[in-house]
């Protein structure tokens, strides 16, 4: 080989491929309700800002100034027939600096399709995140009849990170502020949303944010922790008080925590998160050690004013079921940095595709069931609670036999490292 053509082969080796980043993969193992339905998806940027809200990052103890919160929601939706598809998403990756490009479904900015309205899902991620983190979550259950507003939440993002405190303070009103921004929207998209009926899905501190909104008030010793913002201003958030008593919202008829932060750090007892009074599909890790599995198991207990289900994932921790399979760059270590970011996203257990085509099934029964009224989802959510425990029993025309208990909608021995678990309201 010519000295010339040998050095151009050692740099198309050393140069990284543009990453394609799929968030759209569906495994041929995966849950019946993982697929994506039937809508062609649209997707739109938009921005929404909350003026005079506290600037917790820059507040002290005797000055608690305001400014503008402008926050960038991503927003999928069932889109009109004629819809094309190929729509790349440019994000950041987990160190703030690097951007990366995702591939989906989705076509940027078509028309909404003709046959709503549609429920809405907001959509939060944990800290740090982005409006992306949970997009195979979004995107698919914008093809099944959902708009759904995935929130960037200032000094929450990877490129946007500020104090946390700031994240304490403002995950909870930033999800109603944007439910409420979606809920009223004018123009053709606003006209397919059904804003009186809503969820609200929460990975982490958006979980323990979801909670709050949905009725969870905190206890009082969260609002002397080191971290806790300035000026006692959480105590918007406490339960009992008349500022929380005024956040939940009618619209929101279900919420899905996943692996949510807070009971690990006594942010509730038993009294706040017993208020709690709309459906919860938690999904956790069962060594998940950020949010601690064993505080999540005391969420679930503890939440007595309504029926809610626990799914476990054996052996995952804190990133079960809600990030994006870590992209190309993230099995990199980039320019600079002295590690991959490949564990923000991935398990060392379980398969990232794998864990949210399972987070796509669940999701998608729990939703149709609570907000479309599709009682035989139920079926879905009716299960044997440890999956090894059911057995396959199938006739050879494929009906199940009297004595089938595997999980409704799983294949055979697909169902492995799971558990399900409910409990009803204690009213």
């Amino acid at each position: 080989m010519k000295p010339l053509a040998a050095a151009a082969l050692a740099l198309m080796v050393a140069l990284p491929v543009m990453a394609e980043n799929r968030i759209d993969r569906i495994r041929p193992d995966a849950p019946a309700l993982a697929p994506y339905g039937d809508h062609p998806v649209g997707v739109r940027q938009m921005t929404f800002t909350r003026q005079d809200a506290i600037d917790v990052v820059n507040a002290t103890e005797g000055n608690l100034p305001t400014h503008d919160r402008a926050i960038t929601v991503e927003v999928w939706y069932p889109a009109a027939e004629d819809a094309t598809p190929g729509t790349t998403y440019t994000a950041f990756l987990r160190d703030g600096v690097t951007e990366i490009e995702l591939t989906g479904r989705a076509a940027r900015d078509a028309a909404p399709a003709a046959d709503g309205p549609f429920p809405l899902v907001v959509v939060s991620h944990g800290y740090p995140g982005n409006r992306f983190l949970m997009s195979p979550l979004a995107e698919n259950l914008a093809s099944k009849g959902y708009v759904v507003a995935s929130i960037d939440h200032p000094d929450s993002t990877y490129d946007d990170l500020g104090a946390f405190g700031s994240t304490l303070y403002h995950r909870p009103l930033d999800q109603a502020f944007v439910l409420d921004e979606m809920a009223t929207l004018d123009g053709d998209l606003g006209a397919v949303i059904d804003g009186g009926n809503a969820a609200v899905i929460g990975y982490s501190m958006g979980g323990y944010g979801a909670l709050i909104f949905a009725g969870g008030g905190i206890d009082t010793a969260p609002l002397s922790q080191a971290f806790a913002p300035p000026g006692r201003i959480l105590s918007r958030h406490q339960a009992g008080s008349d500022a929380h008593a005024a956040l939940p919202d009618p619209r929101v008829k279900a919420v899905i925590a996943i692996g949510p932060w807070g009971r690990n750090r006594d942010f509730w007892s038993e009294q706040g998160l017993s208020r709690i009074d709309v459906p919860v599909l938690l999904m956790a890790g069962g060594v998940d050690d950020v949010s601690r599995y064993d505080a999540i198991r005391k969420i679930f207990a503890e939440m007595t004013g309504t029926t809610r289900h626990l799914l476990t994932f054996d052996d995952a921790n804190h990133n079960a079921a809600a990030p994006m399979p870590a992209p190309d760059e993230a099995w990199q270590i980039q320019p600079g940095a002295d590690k991959a970011t490949f564990d923000h996203y991935a398990d060392p257990v379980w398969d990232s595709v794998r864990m949210n085509n399972i987070a796509q099934h669940f999701a998608t029964a729990f939703l149709d069931l609570h907000l479309k009224g599709m009682d035989d989802r139920q079926d879905y959510l009716t299960l044997t609670e440890d999956a090894g425990g059911g057995l396959w029993s199938m006739a050879e025309d494929g009906t199940p036999e009297d004595d089938h208990t595997y999980w409704q909608g799983f294949q055979n021995r697909s169902a492995a490292g799971l558990r399900f678990e409910t409990l009803s309201s204690a009213h």
